[in-house]
């Protein structure tokens, strides 16, 4: 099973936000989704400035078997990118819940966290995906 990090919580569309001590959130994608796609060959984001609802398409992640759409688990303004996954998109395989992360949302509405999954659901969702 993958590796499943218990402070973050997730999206039943594979994405997993950690909670920043300045209250915005950092998102990628789990090493379970980053296994299913492969090789990730280009990833798309959001521009900086950007106003973003839950669950709408945030970028696209492209990777040698597929393109798969990323997606804003929470509603808020994007405040930063990962540029470094520009030149070197393999971060999200190699490392995709630290170097490999996408981007960071300055929240809309903290209350929209609470509609996340925990570690323990979403490894069970996994689970039963397999």
């Amino acid at each position: 099973m993958s590796n499943i990090p218990g402070e973050l919580k997730y999206t039943s569309t594979h994405e997993w936000v950690r909670i920043e001590e300045n209250g915005t959130v950092t998102i990628g994608v789990t090493e379970h989704a980053q296994d299913l796609l492969g090789d990730v060959v280009f990833v798309e984001l959001p521009d900086v400035g950007a106003n973003l609802a839950a669950s709408e398409e945030a970028g696209v992640v492209e990777s040698v078997k597929a393109a798969s759409d990323l997606y804003a688990p929470i509603a808020g303004e994007v405040v930063e990118i990962n540029e470094a996954l520009q030149e070197a998109p393999e971060l999200v395989n190699s490392d995709p819940y630290n170097d490999g992360w996408f981007f960071k949302l300055k929240v809309s509405d903290k209350s929209e966290l609470d509609g996340l999954m925990s570690a323990e659901d979403y490894k069970a969702q996994c689970d039963a995906e397999d």
